[in-house]
């Protein structure tokens, strides 16, 4: 596979900008490679880094001309034993880990992305999967693309333990990344940073958490479900 030439914000700003008054015409969703996106993600997503993400399912999103001007990518949830917050197995969870755009998507872009990679995850992946996402209250974050892709909210959770270094944010558990059971150059490296003190310790402000069901039978079942204890004036269930 051809890996996706990147664009500056300037080459791809008067391509984009004549999508808006068309929206989406002609944009696809596509599966592609970590490799193909790690360029991309690494650019655009505030976070600047996808090490110690594991990256299952890749998609990315191409405008009317094939540039890639979006991607995101589902893998194994971040923090161990979440998955028993949605389900009594771990194979039917899964976190959508990295979603970005560039600035000059039109409003409706990433809605669009999300809901085509949520069917072609499905597809890919199992089709009575749970997907689950969190909104970073650090950056301002509230969740409202989510709640536009039909993602319900289910509660929030604490700040996370992270090291700050060079400029980018790495979780705590990116020191112990191995491969082969030896750790990864990039973790010894961060290690090495923390030990100099180059690198510091901070806690974040804490995430909104999102789940999203494959199924639409389940789907359906939920809603009817939080309709009827609407209708009684009870609390809103957690899921």
């Amino acid at each position: 596979m051809t890996k996706p030439q990147l664009e500056t914000q300037a080459d791809i700003k008067h391509k984009t900008a004549a999508q808006h008054s068309g929206l989406l015409a002609g944009w696809s969703v596509k599966i592609l490679n970590r490799s193909d996106i790690r360029d991309f993600i690494e650019k655009w997503h505030y976070s600047g880094s996808i090490n110690g993400c594991n990256a299952s399912f890749c998609f990315g999103l191409f405008d009317g001309m094939d540039n890639l001007v979006g991607a995101m990518f589902f893998g194994q949830l971040a923090m161990r034993n979440q998955w028993k917050r949605f389900s009594d197995d771990a194979t039917k969870v899964i976190e959508l880990r990295r979603l970005c755009c560039i600035d000059n998507t039109p409003k409706n872009a990433e809605s669009f992305f999300i809901g085509k990679s949520l069917k072609l995850l499905a597809a890919e992946w199992d089709a009575n999967g749970i997907v689950v996402s969190y909104a970073d209250k650090e950056y301002g974050h509230d969740g409202t693309i989510y709640k536009a892709s039909n993602f319900e909210m289910v509660g929030e959770i604490k700040g996370a333990k992270v090291i700050m270094w060079e400029g980018k944010q790495y979780h705590d558990r990116s020191l112990r990344c191995k491969y082969k059971g030896k750790l990864k150059p990039y973790a010894v490296r961060l290690n090495n940073a923390v030990d100099s003190g180059l690198a510091t310790f901070r806690t974040t402000a804490g995430k909104y958490t999102y789940v999203y069901h494959l199924s639409a039978k389940e789907r359906k079942h939920i809603n009817k479900k939080r309709q009827i204890l609407r209708c009684h004036g009870e609390k809103k269930e957690t899921l």
